[in-house]
């Protein structure tokens, strides 16, 4: 077998891989918007056969054959080595029948979670949740091959990042946050918006809204879910969001939010379609996407200039005299329950303490009996508000059900990211408030996808960014782009 064979034989072989990956996508998607609530254990049973099917391949004897033969063409061809060696490294260490179990666990854990959510029932998730938090342990051992478990979860959304070095840099930009949160909070809050806006008329400005932002409908839908998400990639990327009638922001930021993440797929170099780096390269990169669309060029004065106009054309009158007002109640900053209604002065915070609990809870320092007081007691502390029901609680999101331990930490990160490249872009585009002001989101996303989507998965998730922005990413532009915007929305 030649190198230039082997090199060959292995990319075929991993083609196959990740079109059943994405099949297994694909259930994920249709359980959490068409599939019936009665076919759950059904699907659970289908997802663990997939996962089954999925383990054998990526743990295939002749991967290792393959990865000593083969010789890589060029750069791109490095990085799928580096990248399928480090999935076969990683997936070979987890026995087949924890991951199969796995697969089947959380896929029913999550039907189990949202009834438990629907009726504020702490109790009925608790059991599930353990059996779930105990299988990732064990997986996290696996993987961990002696070192720290929480890091060898983090591992699976970040490569390279460790529970100490984003402890450290939460360390260091929770005073600056906390600071700025006192002073926004000293002054009285803007007015909200205050209306009643119907569901039919919120999905057809939310798909404007896509639409303004490039999200190529070709290739994509929109759904309604419980918790928003994307899913998919290459030539199918799907995005969903959710409606409450008396607060359109839910459904219009939760879209943009997801089409950032969709366009980001969508955009990635076809010659990379169906191999390991035709995928986002990261959680953090990926939520730098979704958030810069959302909150830099979402939430600025010039883009919701432009949104208030279009709501008075679809709405009509509503309680709002003009743009600044609107801005000002886009950007409200308030504390509040929920992490993904959350302003972006308090968002950080809401990471920060779901890290240092999820840690608690893989490390062993913390009983899942003890997490709803403990959720509470730290929201308490932090926010200085009382939980009033545990959907408003430890039962808002859906992660801990999917076995998503290690993933909350990402979010943060893809808000650094985001300072970073929302810097670097504001650089590049120096007229792009007046585009924005228009609806024109075009030169920010054709700089995103020509810097960073395109790319995929060819670099390290910090270098991705770092070949983005022209320096090396750190907490410092978004921080300053934080204190920036709401000095000014509240005269500090």
């Amino acid at each position: 077998m030649t190198n230039n064979t082997a090199f060959a034989d292995l990319m075929a072989f991993q083609r196959q891989t990740e079109a059943l990956s994405l099949v297994a996508e694909r259930l994920g998607w249709d359980q959490e918007t068409m599939m019936p609530r009665g076919a759950a254990d059904q699907r659970g049973e289908e997802m663990a056969a997939m996962e089954g099917v999925l383990h054998a391949r990526r743990t295939d004897p002749r991967i290792a054959n393959w990865l000593e033969a083969a010789e890589a063409p060029d750069g791109a061809g490095a990085a799928q080595l580096r990248l399928i060696r480090r999935s076969y490294d990683r997936t070979a260490k987890v026995p087949a029948d924890l991951a199969e179990a796995l697969a089947r666990l959380t896929s029913v854990a999550q039907g189990i979670w949202a009834e438990a959510r629907a009726r504020d029932d702490v109790a009925a998730f608790l059991p599930t949740l353990s059996e779930v938090l105990a299988l990732k342990r064990e997986e996290a051992a696996a993987l961990a091959t002696g070192g720290d478990l929480y890091d060898a979860l983090i591992d699976d959304y970040e490569p390279g990042a460790t529970a100490e070095s984003l402890g450290a840099m939460f360390d260091r930009m929770r005073p600056r946050l906390v600071a700025l949160r006192e002073a926004v909070l000293a002054h009285p809050a803007p007015a909200p918006l205050v209306g009643h806006f119907s569901t039919d008329s919120q999905l057809r400005m939310s798909r404007d809204l896509a639409t303004a932002f490039g999200y190529d409908w070709s290739r994509g839908r929109i759904d309604l879910a419980v918790h928003p998400f994307s899913s998919g990639g290459g030539s199918d990327s799907r995005i969903t969001t959710r409606v409450v009638e008396t607060d359109p922001f839910n459904c219009f930021y939760s879209t943009i939010h997801e089409v950032g993440h969709s366009s980001y797929e969508l955009a990635i170099d076809p010659d990379y379609a169906m191999t390991p780096i035709g995928h986002g390269c990261s959680m953090g990169v990926h939520e730098s996407q979704s958030r810069i669309y959302e909150n830099q060029i979402g939430r600025s004065r010039a883009f919701t200039g432009w949104m208030f106009a279009q709501m008075r054309d679809r709405f009509g009158t509503f309680d709002m005299p003009n743009a600044e007002a609107f801005y000002a109640a886009v950007n409200r900053v308030q504390p509040g329950f929920i992490r993904t209604e959350a302003d972006e002065v308090h968002y950080n915070l809401h990471i920060m303490m779901r890290f240092d609990l999820e840690r608690a809870l893989i490390r062993g320092d913390l009983a899942v009996k003890d997490l709803e007081a403990a959720w509470n007691d730290r929201f308490k502390a932090d926010f200085g508000v009382t939980v009033d029901r545990p959907a408003h609680g430890m039962l808002q999101d859906v992660h801990w059900s999917c076995g998503l331990f290690g993933y909350f930490p990402t979010y943060t990160l893809g808000n650094v990211y985001a300072g970073c490249l929302n810097q670097a872009l504001r650089k590049a585009v120096p007229d792009l408030d007046d585009q924005l002001a228009k609806g024109d989101t075009s030169a920010a996303t054709g700089w995103l996808r020509e810097t960073l989507q395109r790319h995929g998965g060819l670099r390290t998730p910090r270098d991705t960014i770092a070949h983005a922005c022209g320096f090396d990413p750190h907490e410092g532009p978004l921080l300053d782009y934080l204190e920036a915007k709401f000095a000014g929305l509240y005269g500090l």
